[in-house]
């Protein structure tokens, strides 16, 4: 059964998205230096925006998410462990979800968020690969 067919139930996708929201929160926490200090600013006025709103986006991309990992999901099985495979394979994992936001991103009528997201996106692509087991870890919990 394919990752997004396992996260249909709506308190399964409440619940993910909260582990993938506490995944971030844990990532943002523990960068350091200026870069650091500048991504936990902005992280903090998206989480200002309403305190859900980072678990609910979340939710809102989680069906997209989940069938574009499913591909790769499936390799990981195949391989016999879906877990590694996916953090073998980070930069390609990474690359998949950031497909998702950069889509969802253009589309925002928020400009907060879209001016806080466009600041930080060229180097995203690293703190998603430095997330990613920590992801493979969560998904495999549901999966």
């Amino acid at each position: 059964m394919a990752l997004r067919d396992k996260a249909r139930d709506e308190a399964t996708q409440v619940s993910l998205a909260k582990d993938c929201a506490k995944l971030i929160d844990e990532q943002v926490a523990a960068k350091g230096g200026i870069s650091g200090l500048a991504l936990k600013a902005a992280y903090g006025v998206v989480k200002g925006i309403e305190p859900s709103y980072v678990s609910g986006a979340i939710q809102r991309l989680l069906p997209e998410a989940l069938t574009a990992l499913d591909p790769m999901w499936d390799e990981g099985i195949q391989s016999g462990d879906p877990v590694q495979h996916l953090t073998q394979n980070r930069s390609r994992t990474a690359d998949m979800l950031l497909s998702i936001t950069d889509t969802k991103i253009e589309k925002s009528k928020n400009g907060i968020i879209r001016s806080s997201y466009g600041k930080f996106r060229k180097s995203v692509k690293s703190d998603v690969e430095e997330a990613v087991p920590g992801l493979a870890k969560i998904l495999d919990t549901y999966a």
